[in-house]
């Protein structure tokens, strides 16, 4: 453990939420190729806790604070930012629905999330899609031991500011993780570099830009969970667990590792 609670890994730990994050990614893309018009984001979520559960993981999310989270995901469809409640909400064209899943495993923590278009989607919420994941990655490779938090935060702050007037979730932000999904520090979507918890071995983080084609304000929905723009703007939200080595980085929740992605930004791999 350091200051301010930020638990630390072994090697040997971090090779347990590897097994976790394979398990949340494997999850998430089940949950990809069975988006479809007239599915519903219940359905969605039966999918999701059958498959972590034959993985041989437990939810993260089911039960999950106060008042209890009652599902395996959280799908928020177009206005819906995060935190969404799957129900009997029929998927239709032009929709698009950001997945978050989060799976224990030997308790041991992963947590990702993607958004996915349903058919056909206008050019403008492609982009804030494309722009949204790109954002996530740019934090990734701003991510060096000795480094900040704030570094990954001002990559994606600066990232997404780049490419058009779009909204950043300000208050709802990535986060440590390790024996529970959330722990310090606190990743934010914006931010100064060389601010914030220093970025050491065996750190693991998950972070998780969250961005809209308006305003960055929101709303909670009568529900104390669903976070919606305050305008009511298309959001999308990507997320991915990661660690740092001396090798380099290592997405723990990406299939790969994170290797090709990474080789793009020409960032070290270390998985």
């Amino acid at each position: 453990m350091l200051d301010r609670g930020i638990q630390i890994k072994t090697p040997e730990q971090i090779a347990k939420m590897r097994v976790a994050g394979l398990l949340v990614g494997e999850t998430l893309e089940l949950l990809r190729r069975s988006v479809r018009p007239g599915v519903t984001t219940g359905e969605l979520d039966a999918i999701a806790e059958e498959n972590i559960r034959a993985g041989g993981g437990v939810p993260s999310f089911k039960g999950y604070s106060h008042p209890p989270f009652p599902a395996s995901i959280c799908a928020s469809v177009n206005e819906q930012v995060v935190h969404g409640i799957p129900g009997d909400r029929e998927l239709v064209e032009g929709d698009v629905i950001s997945i978050d899943c989060g799976a224990i495993v030997d308790g041991w923590h992963g947590d990702a999330a993607i958004t996915v278009a349903v058919g056909t989607i206008p050019d403008a919420v492609t982009e804030l899609m494309r722009v949204t994941e790109e954002s996530m990655w740019r934090g990734f490779a701003a991510a060096r031991l000795g480094g900040r938090v704030g570094d990954i935060s001002a990559a994606v702050e600066s990232y997404v500011r780049s490419q058009g007037d779009y909204g950043i979730l300000e208050e709802y932000t990535g986060h440590g993780i390790g024996t529970e999904m959330h722990q310090p520090p606190n990743v934010p979507n914006v931010g100064r570099a060389g601010r914030g918890a220093k970025l050491v071995r065996g750190l693991a983080l998950a972070v998780e830009p969250m961005v809209t084609l308006g305003s960055r304000h929101t709303d909670v929905l009568d529900d104390d969970w669903t976070i919606v723009t305050a305008d009511g703007s298309f959001a999308a939200h990507f997320e991915h667990t990661f660690t740092i080595t001396p090798d380099g980085l290592w997405i723990l929740t990406a299939l790969d590792g994170g290797e090709s992605r990474l080789a793009e930004l020409g960032v070290p791999f270390a998985g």
